[in-house]
């Protein structure tokens, strides 16, 4: 497994209950993928998304928000956790 940070360079109508609604619904599809969501970041003003995803690749992390709720992420990044 490998952790991605995918970010959605705006998403229309961003708000705090719709982002943690999509999270949610991330969270009931990832494991159909052997993907883990793990936490995610917004910005209200921007749209601004970032998820921090475990999965075993991109197009696993891709394919678990087309079906949860169709926002794919505009740009997906490997990354390493430092200290």
């Amino acid at each position: 497994m490998s952790l991605y940070m995918d970010i959605h360079q705006h998403v229309e109508g961003l708000t705090a209950d719709a982002v943690k609604g999509a999270h949610a619904r991330d969270l009931e599809v990832q494991k159909k993928y052997g993907v883990q969501y793990l936490k995610y970041w917004y910005d209200e003003t921007t749209g601004k998304v970032f998820c921090l995803v475990d999965a075993p690749s991109q197009d696993a992390a891709i394919a678990v928000h087309r079906e949860a709720h169709g926002l794919v992420a505009d740009e997906i990044v490997a990354v390493r956790e430092g200290a």
